[in-house]
C-alpha cells in the first residue's frame, strides 16, 4: 500500500490520503490480533460506514461466514452470520468478482421474497482480493456513500487480510499447552501439557476430542460443545472458562483461548488454541457463585415456567434434593408451575388427587404450615421427623424446606424442597435458601406481568386474524399463526379465506414489516381492504394493485408483502399473484411438491405504479395448495431458499387426508425467532358442477324477450320445464329494471345446482334497487322488485367489478 500512496497522491482528496496513510500503518502489524478489526474501523471513519464486516469461505467452499466486524450491531443492519455462495445476497456477488453498490430502492425491490431492516440505508459489498472473501459495509446517511467514501472502502477491501495461523496445518508444531481441533473429523493434536492438565498420559490418549470432553465438568459441556461444533459458531476468536473433574477433590479450572480459522484447498476448518490452569484465580463453586448464577439465568427467565426451571436447576444438584416444587400463588390457592421430577408417583396422595391436567392446584388452607409460612413471609426448615401434615410430609421425609417468595410487600408464590434421607440443614445452606427466596420471588412477579401481557398481545393478534374459517364448496382449507416468543411484539402475518361468486375461492396470505402494534394495525387494515376488493368482484392483479395503492396514499414507512390465489372451484383452476412474498407449494396428488413459479411483483407500498402479473395454477384433485410467511422457513442460521425447499419436502412426505395434522407437523419445528401464518387448502374438486349460460342483452326494443326466450331454452335444454313462469317473470323485471335505470352493458346469467335456479343480471351502476315501502294506485312503476320478492325463494345485490349484480333465486323441478 506504500507504493500506491505515493503514485498519484496529488490526485487524491485529504480523506483518501488520510485513510491511505491510517491503513498502511495498520496493515504493517500483521501480527496483532486486533489488526483486521482496526482496518474495518477505518471504514467507520473515512468512509462514514456505520457498519463494516468481513466474509470469508467456508472450508467446503459453499457458505461466507462473518469473519469480523465493527460498528453498530448487525441485526440493526440486517445482516446475517453466513449466505450461500450460491446465492443472490450482495456479499455472494461479491465472492465472485462484482462490487455491489445498493441504495434503498434497490434494496426494496429485492426484498420481494426477503425481510429487510426499516431503516433506510446504503449497502457496499466489495471483493477481497485474496483469498475470494468480501467487504461488507452499510451506511444510514441520506447520500450513501459518495466518491471519496467508494474510494476509502476500496483501500479498506485492499487492506484486510487473514494471515494462516502458524498451527492450522497438520504437521505444524504446537507452542505449549497449544491444541488443533479438525472441525471435521473431530480429531485433535495436543501438546502434552493438554494432557497434563486432563491427567491423561500422552500412551493412552487416542486423540478424539469426545475423550477430553468426557473428562469435564457436565453442567460446563454445554457451553464447551458450541466451541467445539462448527454448526454453533462462526469464524473467529473464542475464550472461556471449564472445569475438568480430577481422581481426588475440587474440579480443575481451565481457560480455553482460540479461534476458529476456515478451511481451503481440501483443508477442514480447525480450531486453533491453547488451555492453561487457571485454578489458582478461581476458587471452587460457592453458595455466592449459586446465588450469582440464579440470579443471571432469572434476568433471562420471561415466564412462570421460565422462573420455576432456573430455581430448580440452580438448586436441586447443589442440595442433593430428592424433589423440588415452584408454585404462583393465586388468591388462596397454590398453582404448581414446575415440578421436578414431573412423575406425579414421586408426589403425595393428596396432590395427585388435586391435579389439574399436568399441573396440581390445592388450596392453601389444607397446608396449615404452608399457609403459616406465607403469612409470617419467612422461610421454614424442618428436619427429618417432624410433625407435619401429609401433604407436606410426604414431600421430605428425609427433611423439608419451605420457601415463600416475597415481591414487594406481597408473597408471589412459594417453593418446596425435600429430602428422602435425613438431611442436615447448615448454616451456608440455610443462607443460600433465603437468597434464592427472594431473588425467585422478584423475579416470579416480573414473569406473571409478562405472561398477563403476552395474553393480552396473544388476544389483540387473534382479534386481527379470522376466527374460522368458512367451509368451501370442493376444498378443506386449515390455517395456523404462531406469535414470536422474542418479546412482547405484535406480528404483521395474516391470512384469510375469502368465498367468491360463481364457485371462486380467494387464498391471502401476507406480512406487514416490523412488530409493533402500527405493524399489527396495518396488517387488520390490509387484510380488511384485500377482503373488500375481492368481493367487488375484482380480477386477482387489480385486487393487489388497489390494495397498492391504498398503502402508498396512507403514507406510512412499513410496507407489506402479500401472495393472493384466485381458486375457480368448479374448473381446478387458479390465478396467483404475488407482492414481494413467498409463491405457493404445491403437493400433488402423486406426492410430487412444486414450488410455483409465480412471477411477483415489488412488496406493497413501495412503488406507486407498478404491474402484479398473475401466473396460472392448475390443480388436480387432491392437491394441497400450501401458502406461508417467512418465519417459518427463514432464520438466522437458514437462507429462504434452503428453508423453502425444505417445507417442500416436509409437506411431501406429509399425509394430506388429515390436513390439520400437516400444518402441525409444519410447524412443529418452526425457529419461532419471527411470527408465522400457515395457510393449507386442499382441493377436492366439486361433486356436483352447476351448470351456467350467460347472455349479453342488447339494448334494442325485443330486448326483454329476447332474454326470457333465452331463458326458456336454456332450462328445457338442462331438463327443466315445469314451475319456470315465476322465474321468466323474474327476468323481465330485473332486465326491465336494468334497461331503464342504468347505461352501459346488460348481462343475464343463469346458474343451475340441484333443484336451485339462479338468475343474476348484471349493470354498470353501482346503485342497489331500493324495494318502495308504499305504491299508490295510479302509480306506473315501482313494483318490480316487489314483484321480484313475491316470486323468487330469495332475492338480493351485490357489488361487483365496475357495477353491481341483482338476483333471485328459485326452487324448480
Amino acid at each position: 500500500m506504500a507504493n500506491v500512496v505515493g503514485e498519484g497522491a496529488a490526485g487524491r482528496s485529504t480523506r483518501t490520503l488520510r485513510a491511505e496513510g491510517a491503513l498502511t500503518a495498520i496493515a504493517a502489524d500483521r501480527d496483532s490480533p486486533e489488526r483486521v478489526r482496526r482496518i474495518l474501523e477505518q471504514a467507520l471513519v473515512f468512509a462514514g460506514a456505520a457498519f463494516a464486516a468481513v466474509y470469508t469461505p467456508s472450508a467446503d467452499g459453499e457458505r461466507l461466514y462473518l469473519a469480523e466486524s465493527a460498528g453498530v450491531p448487525r441485526t440493526l443492519c440486517g445482516v446475517r452470520d453466513s449466505y450461500p455462495v450460491a446465492g443472490h445476497a450482495p456479499v455472494a456477488e461479491a465472492h465472485r468478482g462484482r462490487p455491489v453498490w445498493l441504495g434503498p430502492d434497490e434494496l426494496a425491490a429485492q426484498a420481494q421474497s426477503r425481510r429487510v431492516p426499516s431503516r433506510v440505508f446504503h449497502l457496499a459489498a466489495l471483493p477481497v482480493s485474496h483469498d475470494g472473501g468480501c467487504l461488507l459495509a452499510v451506511s444510514e446517511r441520506a447520500g450513501g456513500f459518495d466518491a471519496d467514501d467508494r474510494v476509502c472502502l476500496g483501500l479498506v477491501a485492499d487492506a484486510v487480510a487473514f494471515p494462516a495461523p502458524p498451527a492450522a496445518a497438520d504437521g505444524a508444531e504446537l507452542p505449549p499447552g497449544g491444541f488443533s481441533l479438525a472441525m471435521d473429523t473431530g480429531r485433535v493434536r495436543v501438546d502434552e501439557a493438554v494432557l497434563e492438565l486432563f491427567g491423561l498420559d500422552p500412551d493412552d490418549f487416542d486423540g478424539r476430542v469426545e475423550t477430553l470432553l468426557g473428562l469435564t465438568v457436565p453442567e460446563d459441556l454445554p457451553s464447551l460443545m458450541s466451541v467445539v461444533e462448527a454448526d454453533h459458531m462462526t469464524i473467529g476468536e473464542r475464550e472461556l472458562e471449564f472445569r475438568v473433574l480430577q481422581p481426588a477433590g475440587a474440579p480443575k479450572w481451565l481457560r480455553l483461548r482460540g479461534r476458529l480459522t476456515p478451511g481451503g484447498e481440501g483443508r477442514p476448518a480447525r480450531l486453533v488454541g491453547s488451555l492453561a490452569d487457571v485454578s489458582t484465580l478461581r476458587s471452587d463453586i460457592t453458595d455466592v457463585a449459586r446465588v450469582q448464577r440464579l440470579a443471571a439465568a432469572l434476568a433471562t427467565a420471561v415466564t412462570v415456567r421460565d422462573v420455576g426451571r432456573a430455581v430448580v436447576a440452580a438448586l436441586r444438584r447443589p442440595l442433593r434434593a430428592d424433589r423440588i416444587a415452584v408454585a404462583e400463588l393465586e388468591n388462596d390457592r397454590l398453582v404448581v408451575t414446575v415440578l421436578d421430577p414431573p412423575e406425579p408417583e414421586a408426589w403425595p396422595e393428596l396432590w395427585r388427587a388435586e391435579w389439574r391436567t399436568e399441573w396440581p392446584d390445592a388450596p392453601v388452607r389444607t397446608m396449615p404450615t404452608l399457609a403459616a409460612a406465607l403469612r409470617e413471609g419467612r422461610a421454614g426448615i424442618w428436619p427429618a421427623g417432624s410433625p407435619l401434615e401429609v401433604a407436606l410430609a410426604e414431600v421430605g421425609p428425609g427433611g423439608l424446606a419451605v420457601l415463600p417468595l416475597p415481591a414487594g410487600n406481597r408473597m408471589a408464590g412459594a417453593c418446596l424442597i425435600g429430602w428422602d434421607a435425613p438431611h442436615d440443614f447448615g448454616a451456608d445452606e440455610r443462607a443460600l435458601l433465603t437468597a434464592a427466596a427472594g431473588l425467585a420471588g422478584q423475579a416470579l412477579m416480573r414473569a406473571r406481568a409478562f405472561d398477563a401481557e403476552h395474553e393480552l398481545v396473544g388476544m389483540l393478534q387473534r382479534q386481527l386474524l379470522p376466527r374460522r374459517l368458512p367451509r368451501l364448496p370442493g376444498a378443506i382449507a386449515v390455517a395456523r399463526y404462531l406469535p414470536s416468543t422474542a418479546g412482547l411484539e405484535l406480528g404483521g402475518d395474516w391470512y384469510d379465506v375469502i368465498p367468491l361468486p360463481d364457485n371462486h375461492v380467494a387464498l391471502v396470505i401476507g406480512d406487514v414489516q416490523g412488530h409493533s402494534a402500527g405493524a399489527a394495525t396495518l396488517m387488520g387494515q390490509m387484510r380488511t381492504a384485500l377482503r373488500a376488493y375481492a368481493v367487488e368482484g375484482h380480477p386477482p392483479d387489480v385486487v393487489v394493485s388497489h390494495a397498492n395503492r391504498l398503502l402508498m396514499d396512507m403514507e406510512t414507512d412499513l410496507f407489506a408483502t402479500c401472495c393472493y390465489v384466485d381458486v375457480d372451484m368448479e374448473e381446478g383452476f387458479a390465478w396467483c399473484v404475488r407482492a414481494g412474498h413467498l409463491p405457493p407449494v404445491l403437493r400433488h396428488p402423486d406426492g410430487r411438491t412444486d414450488i410455483a413459479e409465480a412471477e411477483g411483483g415489488p412488496p406493497l407500498g413501495v412503488v406507486r405504479q407498478s404491474d402484479f402479473p398473475m401466473s396460472p395454477l392448475r390443480l388436480q384433485p387432491g392437491t394441497v395448495v400450501a401458502l406461508t410467511t417467512d418465519g417459518l422457513v427463514e432464520s438466522p442460521e437458514t437462507d429462504i431458499d434452503e428453508g423453502m425447499e425444505r417445507f417442500a419436502r416436509q409437506l411431501s412426505a406429509s399425509d394430506p387426508a388429515h390436513l390439520g395434522a400437516v400444518a402441525d407437523a409444519l410447524l412443529g419445528k418452526a425457529p419461532r425467532s419471527d411470527d408465522v401464518a400457515l395457510l393449507l387448502m386442499r382441493y377436492d374438486g366439486m361433486a356436483l358442477r352447476p351448470l351456467r349460460e350467460s347472455w349479453t342483452v342488447w339494448r334494442v326494443p325485443q330486448a326483454v324477450g329476447h332474454a326470457r326466450r333465452f331463458t326458456r331454452r336454456t332450462l328445457r335444454s338442462w331438463g327443466v320445464s315445469d314451475d319456470i313462469d315465476a322465474a321468466l317473470l323474474a327476468v323481465s323485471e330485473l332486465v326491465t329494471n336494468a334497461l331503464v335505470h342504468t347505461d352501459g352493458q346488460v348481462r343475464l346469467d343463469l346458474t343451475l345446482v340441484n333443484d336451485r335456479l339462479r338468475l343474476a343480471v348484471a349493470d354498470a351502476s353501482p346503485r342497489t334497487p331500493v324495494k318502495p315501502t308504499s305504491i299508490g294506485w295510479e302509480a306506473t312503476g315501482g313494483r318490480g322488485i316487489l314483484l321480484v320478492e313475491a316470486v323468487s325463494a330469495a332475492w338480493g345485490t351485490l357489488p361487483v367489478s365496475g357495477g353491481k349484480q341483482v338476483w333471485a333465486e328459485f326452487v324448480v323441478r
